[in-house]
């Protein structure tokens, strides 16, 4: 089973050693690695061409931000099924990939996720969030749940039948996305009770509290999308679903 995984940076010299790192120390055997630069202007593309044996598909040209850049990962991509790794984010452990393809061997199976540590942008050992999450049912959607999408791997032919981000989301296509697959046209999925990826803190939809706001807006305008009954209170109760990452605990390595 090929597994692609696709990464989109623009300008992130400081950490995409670390992501290429990690792709490689995989154990499966079948991965391709496909890199969408947005035209970075600092030692990005250095990096790049120093990884290019790695590369299997690059393109390096101006977006319209992150998420028409994964659509071109989207585009680029053969694997059986697909990941998305941020130019800033690293996998747990070298087993990662081989988790994914353990799951998703079973035919039945359109997706697989699991949970995610957020790490202090300048100390990537020390953890500041712990984002687990569940089984999905029904519903969860609702209450302001989205599984945590570094994490979110799926068949290559369910993106061909139901479509990439809608990029009238800037902040928050992922949670459209995942929404319209798992909540509207219910692909089968299973939750993998592990820690996949380490996340650095001061993404775009998490960099401060005005951009944390101006992220769940928007992620009420793609829940209007798909919900007709949908009420401002869903702001508030997705900002609640994210407070237990702040208290919660990842279980210590034995």
């Amino acid at each position: 089973m090929k597994i692609t995984v696709i990464t989109v940076c623009y300008n992130s010299a400081t950490t995409i050693e670390d992501t290429f790192q990690t792709v490689a120390r995989q154990t499966h055997p079948d991965v391709e690695h496909v890199i969408v630069d947005g035209g970075s202007t600092d030692r990005t593309r250095e990096i790049i061409d120093r990884h290019r044996h790695r590369i299997d598909n690059i393109i390096s040209e101006p977006d319209r931000g992150v998420y028409d850049g994964m659509n071109k990962g989207l585009r680029l991509a053969t694997g059986d099924v697909i990941g998305f790794l941020n130019a800033d984010d690293v996998y747990a452990h070298e087993g990662v990939l081989h988790r994914v393809a353990e799951v998703m061997s079973n035919s039945k199976i359109d997706a697989c996720y699991a949970d995610l540590v957020y790490v202090d942008k300048d100390d990537p050992q020390r953890v500041v969030r712990y984002w687990k999450s569940q089984p999905y049912e029904d519903g969860l959607f609702l209450k302001g749940w989205m599984p945590a999408h570094p994490t979110f791997f799926v068949r290559r032919s369910v993106y061909e039948r139901f479509g990439g981000f809608d990029l009238a989301y800037p902040r928050q296509s992922d949670f459209e996305l995942t929404m319209r697959f798992l909540h509207v046209h219910k692909i089968r999925a299973v939750y993998i009770p592990e820690i996949f990826v380490r996340m650095r803190t001061g993404g775009l939809s998490n960099s401060s509290w005005r951009g944390v706001l101006k992220g769940n807006l928007e992620a009420y305008r793609a829940f209007r999308k798909h919900v007709t009954r949908a009420t401002p209170f869903f702001v508030i109760r997705k900002i609640l679903t994210r407070l237990p990452q702040f208290f919660s605990k990842p279980p210590k390595k034995e």
